[in-house]
């Protein structure tokens, strides 16, 4: 008897331990689409993105120019001059494969620049995340945008609106 009495109050007291702590969602999206500085650092991104692959392309182009040469010319060579500019070419492709990675690789400078730009922002809504999570009681919130699995949650424990207007951005 004592262990069913033991086990139905280790129940009870589970549920009301479950039941008091409270929840919040976020939309990463929404707060960020909100936020100026997002969209400027977006944009800049995104020139410096372009002005790179304008770069990389470029110079693909060159490797490319190089090869049709060489093909057109291969017939008049010397096997001396066809391993020349079959050097030269390689050379070449591996240039634009070096910048490519230079840029655009994972510890690239696109990435970097991004890191640079992106992480205050993420701090500044981390901050303003658990500010209002410490005030209000919330054990967990979660990122509404990048949690798939929630399937329906309801608008009333939707913080977005006080982030942003913690952040500046009154909605």
């Amino acid at each position: 008897m004592r262990r069913v009495f033991l086990a139905l109050l280790l129940s009870i007291a589970a549920v009301f331990t479950a039941q008091a702590q409270k929840y919040a969602l976020i939309d990463m999206e929404y707060i960020l689409k909100n936020i100026p500085a997002y969209e400027r650092a977006n944009e800049q991104l995104n020139q410096t993105s372009k002005k790179w692959q304008g770069e990389v392309e470029k110079l693909a182009e060159e490797a490319k120019t190089l090869y049709k040469n060489y093909q057109s010319e291969s017939v008049f060579l010397s096997d001396e001059q066809k391993t020349q500019k079959e050097e030269e070419i390689i050379a070449k492709e591996k240039a634009v494969a070096e910048l490519r990675r230079q840029y655009f690789g994972p510890e690239g400078e696109l990435y970097k620049k991004q890191e640079s730009l992106m992480r205050p922002i993420q701090d500044e809504i981390y901050n303003a995340v658990k500010e209002i999570s410490n005030q209000k009681g919330y054990a967990l919130v979660i990122d509404r945008a990048s949690a798939s699995s929630i399937i329906y949650a309801s608008p009333s424990i939707d913080i977005s609106n006080e982030v942003l207007a913690r952040l500046g951005y009154s909605k």
